[in-house]
């Protein structure tokens, strides 16, 4: 009997350790080719024991941007820069997103986060820039804005992630993952081929209604989320907005600088009814915009509408400067 159960826990021990085993290899597989398909476009500098990837083009006002969750920098280097020439326009991966490295032991709070865009400009010698943040990006220029407010002269959030929700949505359950070892097995294991699994749907959701860009899976970078750093970079945020976010949306109403938000009204991934339509009691002066039938992707799909509310507000910050 003994020698029965011990060749069955034998069996189901080597069947878990291949179906592991599988996955290990198809992880390294997938993140190996997203790699060679979209290497570093730009350069990397130490902040606070962060190693940030950033891209710095052009000359004259400085523009910062912050790109969102599960995001990285081409998500503003390939839609919006080639339309932008007057300006010098620098993006960069936030910790653990695209190929910026998170400094070990280091959290994804948002004034951490903030903290780490204030010393990058402070780092880069830009006098007071104009920031734009999209999605989670733009609560990290917000915090931004809130926190540091001598390290940039206004901010510009695209459907920014402003309040917080009384629960986790569906959409996001898969990254809620508080045990950061667990978070780290999954990353390593399942979660990035179920991720090339489910692409189609996770763009039609983050696009929609909208139809994705063709070119967005090399271009925009989309296939850079295709690897386990990314994938626990992006749970690790999704875990830690619940720390601050709660105390940060009580203090819109301190901000004084020019400030700028974009909506799309048909927005899937943020209710503008609940991110975006309030903050125009909360911020005084504040320039908002809501476009019809528009989803979350502002940058990419409404990029002339967008494009001209960076000018816009550049302009104010830079009477404000």
């Amino acid at each position: 009997m003994a020698s029965v159960v011990g060749w069955t826990f034998s069996i189901v021990f080597l069947g878990a350790f291949l179906v592991v085993g599988y996955y290990v290899l198809a992880t390294r597989r997938i993140a190996a080719r997203a790699e060679r398909l979209v290497p570093p476009a730009g350069r990397f500098v130490e902040i606070g024991g962060n190693r940030i990837h950033y891209v710095d083009r052009g000359e004259g006002r400085p523009i910062v941007f912050v790109h969102g969750l599960g995001g990285q920098l081409h998500h503003f280097l390939h839609p919006t820069f080639p339309l932008l020439p007057d300006h010098r326009l620098i993006a960069l991966d936030r910790p653990g997103s695209g190929y910026s490295v998170r400094a070990p032991g280091a959290t994804a709070r948002l004034p951490v986060q903030a903290g780490i865009v204030a010393d990058f400009i402070k780092h880069l010698g830009l006098e007071r820039p104009l920031l734009v943040g999209h999605s989670l990006g733009g609560a990290v220029a917000l915090t931004v804005a809130l926190n540091h407010p001598d390290s940039i002269s206004g901010v510009l959030a695209l459907a920014p992630l402003t309040h917080m929700e009384s629960e986790i949505r569906a959409e996001f359950k898969g990254l809620y993952i508080k045990s950061r070892l667990k978070r780290w097995l999954i990353s390593h294991t399942t979660a990035i081929p179920t991720a090339l699994k489910c692409a189609p749907q996770t763009l039609d959701f983050v696009f929609g209604p909208q139809k994705w860009p063709e070119d967005y899976i090399i271009a925009g970078g989309g296939t850079l989320g295709l690897r386990p750093s990314h994938f626990f970079a992006t749970a690790s945020d999704v875990v830690a907005i619940e720390e601050d976010l709660g105390a940060i949306e009580k203090r819109y109403g301190e901000m004084v600088m020019p400030a700028a938000m974009m909506f799309g009204s048909a927005d899937r991934v943020l209710d503008p009814r609940r991110h975006g339509l309030p903050m125009r009691e909360k911020i005084a002066d504040l320039d908002f915009e809501l476009i019809d039938g528009q989803g979350h992707m502002l940058q990419f799909m409404a990029k002339e509408r967008v494009i001209a509310m960076i000018k816009r507000t550049a302009e104010r910050a830079e009477r404000f400067r």
